[in-house]
């Protein structure tokens, strides 16, 4: 078994603002790049887009997360593939939030690693 502990500025609240603007930058920067991610999978998706569908899918701070969604659209789920239509109908959805889910995994470490270089930086003056 072992033990890590981890000490210092950032960890022990002694500067919560730099902490803060980690964490607000980072969660609109991957909030932003998964929304980016959605649209681009629609784009390439859907044969006969309507605006209306796309202007409803929004990155929203919802407390500690932020949070891509389609704001409820009652057909969301169809699109997606998760309703229970489609498994009743040749239509099995286009994944675009789940796809975007598994693209944003393999990308938030580079999003996320000049903005903690920049607050570690600004801990360190």
């Amino acid at each position: 078994m072992a033990s890590v502990t981890i000490s210092g500025p950032f960890f022990d609240g002694r500067n919560p603002a730099i902490r803060r603007d980690l964490e607000d930058e980072g969660l609109n920067r991957v909030g932003g790049q998964g929304l980016a991610d959605v649209q681009a999978n629609l784009n390439t998706s859907i044969r006969n887009p309507t605006p209306y569908y796309e202007t409803q899918i929004t990155s929203e701070r919802r407390g500690d997360e932020q949070v891509v969604h389609d704001r409820d659209v009652i057909y969301g789920p169809w699109l997606e593939g998760t309703g229970s239509r489609n498994q009743t109908t040749r239509f099995k959805g286009y994944a675009s939030f789940r796809r975007a889910a598994q693209e944003l995994e393999g990308q938030v470490g580079g999003i996320l690693a000049p903005i903690v270089d920049r607050a570690v930086g600004r801990l360190n003056e």
